[in-house]
């Protein structure tokens, strides 16, 4: 009779986000009086977990390979921003307003990976620099250009159908395309030879290059995916909202992070898994949103982010040291 081994379920990288969001939930069912069919019901924490999702997934990428990007920030309003500067502000086609918006962030993302390969600078430094460059960009371009900082934009139907249409009336089209992109990025890294260089470059990157492992490509591809995921994700803001703001973006930074490590993501890299970060999303909405559905009052939420944050790192580091010393019991 076959029996599950917990002990080795739980030594998956997984495993502490998944045991955060049952947490999470227990904590306000019992302290919050929070009616379950309400909170699984509720569209607000699965929409900001689908737009959190499509950027946090490929930060935990970029980490588990030993980069960070946080440039994230503002390529969120500069894909929005281009889309509607160019369909909306001039009228072109919705294609080349989408083409525009999803150019920007791999533009961004190549100068941010071949800085990280030919440079010393760490990954963190350069993104910086590339985050407070843009946001002048992009706020600069919109006033010269429109005299604004809000730009309108109308969309035709194909095109709200397939990035900004509302399912049910309150659930976004995002959503699926976060669960989609979760199915191929577990796949990829769990998977594929891919996956396994990713896992070597975050364990010791010297080393991998000398195994043949083609880093400093991988790399810039890491960072290509990060940025156009952002702005993927703020031209589809833009399409859902028939408008785009010069502001907004830079929760993204934290709030990916945050899932991230709560997803089971080492800072140092090398351990992690999509899935892990897909349930770290999850548990991080619950927690952001989950509060509006509960008697608790809101100025409390930062303090359970900060203490969900905390306690996930020590469990994560647990669980990793439970990996790395774990020995299958010979028979």
């Amino acid at each position: 009779m076959y029996r599950p081994d917990f002990r080795n379920l739980v030594r998956r990288p997984e495993a502490g986000s998944i045991l955060s969001l049952i947490v999470v939930i227990a904590f306000y069912v019992i302290f919050g009086g929070v009616q379950l069919g309400n909170l699984f019901g509720a569209a607000s924490w699965v929409n900001f977990a689908a737009n959190l999702g499509i950027v946090a997934l490929p930060v935990g990428l970029l980490m588990i390979a030993g980069e960070l990007d946080i440039s994230i920030g503002a390529m969120i309003p500069a894909g929005s921003m281009s889309i509607a500067v160019i369909s909306g502000y001039y009228g072109l086609p919705i294609v080349v307003g989408i083409g525009a918006a999803l150019g920007i962030g791999i533009l961004v993302g190549l100068l941010n990976g071949i800085l990280a390969v030919r440079t010393s600078v760490p990954s963190l430094i350069i993104t910086l620099g590339t985050l407070v460059a843009m946001q002048g960009i992009v706020l600069t371009a919109s006033v010269l250009i429109t005299g604004n900082a809000s730009v309108p934009l109308n969309a035709p139907e194909w095109a709200k159908m397939i990035f900004g249409q509302l399912l049910g009336g309150n659930y976004q089209i995002i959503i699926l395309w976060w669960l989609a992109v979760t199915a191929i990025y577990a796949v990829v890294l769990h998977q594929t030879r891919f996956g396994n260089w990713i896992f070597a470059m975050g364990g010791d990157k010297e080393s991998a290059r000398n195994a043949g492992i083609p880093t400093r490509r991988l790399t810039v591809w890491l960072f290509v995916l990060s940025s156009t995921s952002a702005s993927f994700v703020g031209m589809c803001g833009a399409i859902l909202f028939n408008s785009a703001q010069v502001s907004g973006g830079m929760n993204y930074i934290f709030n990916a992070v945050v899932s991230v490590v709560v997803g089971g993501v080492l800072l140092t890299g090398g351990f992690g898994s999509a899935i892990g970060i897909f349930f770290g999303t999850i548990t991080f909405a619950i927690v952001n949103q989950g509060i509006y559905f509960t008697s608790i009052d809101r100025n409390w939420s930062s303090l359970i982010i900060g203490i969900m944050l905390l306690v996930a790192v020590l469990m994560n580091n647990t669980f990793r040291n439970m990996a790395l010393t774990y020995a299958p019991k010979k028979k």
